[in-house]
């Protein structure tokens, strides 16, 4: 996985710090998981137990926070909740991506 131990730290703190959800596990999926590539974005996987409300506003939240942490690295978050539409990139994230 192309994170430091130390940018995983803080990705996951900023995540905790904004949705203030002690339920919850974050994944790391897509391009960042490939140590041969270069570059690119970084994909998280959201994982609430619990319904939630204004997803995209939270969305939008967690990305930005984390950019902020990331040193304005481009973030993509993708949340899954019980309350929420499922489609396969939630499989697939949920399947490769790694727990922080």
């Amino acid at each position: 996985m192309r994170l430091t131990d130390d940018q995983a730290r803080a990705v996951l703190q900023a995540v905790m710090e904004v949705t203030a959800c002690k339920h919850l596990a974050v994944r790391v999926f897509g391009s960042r998981l490939d140590d041969q590539a270069r570059g690119g974005d970084l994909d998280l996987l959201l994982e609430f137990a619990e319904p939630i409300e204004h997803p995209a506003l939270l969305a939008a939240k967690v990305s930005a926070r984390v950019s902020r942490v990331l040193l304005g690295r481009k973030v993509d978050v993708l949340l899954s909740a019980p309350n929420l539409q499922h489609f396969p990139i939630h499989k697939i994230a949920h399947e490769e991506g790694i727990l922080l």
